[in-house]
C-alpha cells in the first residue's frame, strides 16, 4: 500500500522549517517521518504527516508549492542487518531507492521506515513476495 508524502524545497537559512511545522502544528497536523537534504542553498524536506491532504491545503495557502509523492512505508525488525531484508529484494529485482529514512513510530517494537523508489508499485509486490510487511493509511497515526 502507498502512502503520501509531502515534500518541500527551502532556503537553507535559520528557521524556515520551524515556520512550517509551527503552521501544520497549529492546525493539528503531527509530523510521523521526516527527512531533510540539503546544499548550502536550499534544504529538500520531505515528511509523511497524519492528514497529508490537510497539510498540503496548508502549506498552499501559506504560498509554498508541496509536493506530493507516493512512497511505500515499512515494518523491519529491530535488529543488526535488517534493513537487508527490504533492500535485497529490491536490488534483486533492480528497483532503485532513491531514498530511506525512518518513521518515528514503531509497530510491535517493529521499526518503520519510509521508502522513495523509482517504481512503487513494483517494489510493493516485490516486498510482499519477500514477506516484508508494507504499512498503509495505518502509518499517518502510529
Amino acid at each position: 500500500m502507498v502512502i503520501k508524502q509531502l515534500s518541500v524545497s527551502l532556503d537553507n537559512v535559520p528557521g524556515t522549517f520551524s515556520t512550517i511545522s509551527e503552521l501544520l502544528g497549529r492546525e493539528g497536523v503531527n509530523i510521523r517521518a521526516i527527512s531533510v537534504a540539503d546544499t548550502s542553498d536550499i534544504s529538500t524536506v520531505r515528511f509523511v504527516v497524519d492528514d497529508p491532504e490537510k497539510a498540503k491545503n496548508i502549506l498552499i495557502g501559506h504560498g509554498y508549492k508541496p509536493k506530493e509523492t507516493d512512497v511505500l512505508a515499512v515494518e523491519i525488525p529491530d535488529h543488526p542487518g535488517s534493513t537487508n531484508a527490504v533492500l535485497k529484494p529490491l536490488k534483486a529485482a533492480g528497483i532503485n531507492v532513491h531514498y530511506l529514512y525512518p518513521h518515528l513510530g514503531r509497530i510491535d517494537n517493529n521499526a518503520i521506515v519510509i521508502l522513495g523508489v523509482d517504481r512503487t508499485e513494483e517494489a510493493e509486490k516485490v516486498l510482499a513476495q519477500n514477506w516484508v510487511k508494507t504499512l498503509g493509511r495505518e502509518v499517518y497515526n502510529v
